[in-house]
């Protein structure tokens, strides 16, 4: 195969204060009937009053719950008088109000700011049985508030599905905002981006490890394709592998202790395993053909990856343990870039056809094929949410490449990153 056809495919402070009861609001799926719920601006508890605060909280919780396609919202300009009543007991909400309505849900909240210091008070109710579904204080610096909003939200999707939100965490991407493709950070909704590398060349491919605050990521820094490591907050960054020729597409295993890469040390693009100082643990494939993008199950013991070894390239699945080899898809000439839901029943992947690239997702037994996205500009680079609901992806469907986050069953869709400045290659971190 020439060379020249190997780029395409290369290229939280929580006080529990009520412990949540069972639901009577029942969850259905986004796409079926929602639930109503209304969510109220938060009200000055004490200290000095803050309208930018209250109107921070109010846009993330809106903003995170309208996500989820499970939520309808009650109008706030249809609010009652109890929207504008401080009282956070139960025995203190007219519910009645709330049921006129036509509410399910109920938030409500306080907040305090003394000096730089942030309390907020937040509280999910059930109106239909009038109680408290689940309450919590949370204190922090008064720059904290979206952290903050993100982490209720997390916690309103536990009390009502049994299972936390994934907003209280970060997206790394590249952009070339700088005049250089460079990594950044920013919130699961696109807030605050950050730039952690300066390399002034090529930066690829980021993955966060799942046991700490760091990325793995290819740079062209030095002129070769090396993998490095770069902590968040110290900056204490490392080139981790080096070997000539590629060191690219690196994806910590679950549980952080080794990654997986391909490398060309040998000539050919084969799949290797590495621990987390860079030495080599095991070669992982043995063929003649380009064996890419590899991607971890939840159990360790799979990896999806990309390969041409049976002609166009295709998405096949690799037994850890034997080493045994099989393909995944069957449809399509053209298969790259899979990731693993962290739920392990779904693999995502993006598809070439008619020139342009969308997403896909797979069981791995290879059944259940759905399409995810349509329409202009192609979709590439899918990223799980790290609870299986959302997945982020690149698309230039503006005609610029950008950040934008869908729901896992392909609905919702919505770009997250800044207009104006080139965005791709998404990773999702873990909950921060």
């Amino acid at each position: 195969m020439p060379f020249r056809y190997m780029w395409p495919i290369l290229i939280a402070l929580l006080i529990s204060i009520a412990s949540p009861a069972a639901a009577q609001i029942e969850i259905r799926a986004p796409g079926q009937q929602t639930i109503p719920i209304a969510v109220t601006r938060f009200l000055p508890m004490e200290g000095e009053a803050s309208a930018e605060v209250a109107a921070e909280i109010d846009r993330v919780l809106n903003g995170n719950l309208d996500l989820t396609g499970i939520f309808s919202f009650v109008d706030p300009a249809a609010f009652l008088s109890d929207a504008r009543r401080l009282g956070l007991a139960s025995v203190d909400v007219d519910f009645g109000q709330w049921r006129m309505l036509g509410a399910q849900a109920l938030i409500k909240g306080g907040y305090a700011v003394r000096g730089e210091t942030l309390t907020i008070e937040a509280r999910l109710y059930d109106v239909t049985s009038r109680r408290l579904l689940s309450g919590r204080r949370y204190t922090g610096n008064i720059r904290d508030a979206r952290s903050i909003a993100h982490r209720f939200a997390d916690q309103i999707l536990l009390s009502l599905t049994g299972e936390e939100g994934p907003f209280n965490s970060r997206i790394a991407f590249i952009s070339n905002r700088s005049g250089h493709k460079e990594l950044y950070l920013m919130e699961s909704d696109g807030h605050a981006p950050v730039r952690l590398t300066d390399h002034r060349t090529i930066v690829l491919n980021p993955d966060f490890s799942p046991v700490g605050r760091e990325l793995i990521f290819t740079s062209y820094r030095e002129g070769n394709p090396d993998l490095y490591r770069k902590e968040i907050y110290g900056g204490a960054e490392a080139r981790l592998s080096r070997h000539p020729g590629l060191n690219i597409a690196g994806r910590y295993r679950p549980d952080g202790r080794e990654i997986a890469l391909t490398l060309s040390r040998d000539g050919q693009a084969e799949l290797y395993l590495i621990g987390t100082d860079g030495a080599i643990h095991k070669r992982l494939t043995n063929s003649w053909a380009i064996d890419v993008d590899p991607s971890w199950s939840p159990r360790s013991d799979e990896i999806a990856f990309v390969s041409d070894r049976q002609g166009n390239p295709h998405i096949f699945i690799l037994d850890v343990v034997n080493g045994s080899v099989r393909r995944l898809t069957s449809a399509g000439r053209y298969n790259v870039t899979p990731a693993w839901s962290p739920k392990g029943d779904r693999i995502a992947f993006s598809r070439m056809e008619d020139g342009r690239l969308d997403i896909y997702s797979i069981r791995p037994d290879g059944s259940d094929e759905r399409r995810l996205t349509f329409g202009p500009g192609s979709k590439e680079h899918p990223r799980w949410s790290p609870d299986g609901r959302f997945i982020v992806y690149s698309s230039d469907a503006s005609g610029m490449k950008g950040i934008y986050i869908m729901r896992a069953d392909g609905t919702g869709a919505r770009r997250i990153s800044p207009r104006g400045v080139e965005a791709s290659h998404p990773a999702w971190s873990g909950r921060w």
